[in-house]
């Protein structure tokens, strides 16, 4: 097992990405706290975990908030004893629209929840890593913030700016043995694909985006664990500032 005696958190994990790299982690040996704002889904996804023979709660938590991320930090830790990895995996789309048409608030929104989560995430983290010498922290980018497209042009830069903040992270960090990598996916058929094309998946809108992915689909959450489960494994001890493209070949 992998990730065998590690106890990991990780956001957004009541569905799509998160919720194959919670199953994934599980499967690997890992105690998993799954955090998410949805309460039911997340709920179902901690039974789930557990009905494989896993260690696995849930935790309701606003990623963009910082008390109820210092809680997830703090009870991640009182229950499991220790936190070795925490996968910033929550995000927000933005709906495919001209820039000029996305409002101050959506605007907010989406540099809060996949921005500022991370810095929240951080300043909870890392003390607890410092003390216990070492730890992963995953954040999830997008190809959108290597190669970004026009109607997601906010939605791009937050993700540029995950990009940039795990490469700041990993060097600053370096010296107390946590490691800071991201994810770069290529959109996947979670609930944020009908966003990402205008508002809903027509069967036209589906086969441009496939047609534009060389490999010739869209990302699964599957992929992403992976993924996921390699860079947070002790196999990938040496990668630290990595912005790995889990993308078919679209960022190329």
């Amino acid at each position: 097992m992998r990730l065998k005696d590690k106890v990991a958190i990780v956001t957004g994990a009541a569905s799509g990405f998160g919720e194959g790299i919670a199953h994934r982690f599980v499967a690997e040996g890992a105690s998993v706290f799954v955090a998410d704002i949805a309460d039911e889904a997340g709920e179902k996804v901690a039974a789930s975990l557990r009905d494989e023979g896993g260690k696995a709660q849930f935790i309701h938590a606003d990623v963009a908030d910082n008390d109820q991320v210092g809680e997830m930090i703090s009870c991640a830790t009182s229950n499991f004893g220790k936190l070795d990895i925490v996968v910033n995996n929550a995000g927000m789309p933005q709906r495919n629209q001209p820039a000029l048409d996305v409002d101050e608030a959506t605007f907010d929104a989406i540099f809060a929840v996949n921005c500022k989560s991370i810095y929240l995430a951080t300043i909870h983290c890392v003390p607890v890593m410092r003390e216990q010498g070492g730890g992963v922290i995953l954040n999830m980018a997008s190809s959108a913030g290597i190669r970004p497209r026009p109607g997601l042009t906010w939605y791009n830069g937050s993700k540029g700016a995950v990009l940039s903040l795990t490469k700041a992270m990993a060097i600053e960090f370096a010296a107390d043995k946590i490691r800071v990598n991201a994810l770069c996916p290529v959109a996947g058929d979670t609930p944020m694909l009908a966003e990402f094309l205008g508002g809903e998946v027509t069967n036209q809108a589906y086969a441009n985006f496939v047609a534009s992915v060389p490999l010739g689909r869209l990302s699964t959450p599957r992929d992403l664990a992976n993924s996921a489960l390699f860079l947070c494994s002790d196999e990938a001890e040496f990668l630290t500032g990595v912005g790995l493209e889990v993308d078919g070949g679209r960022c190329i």
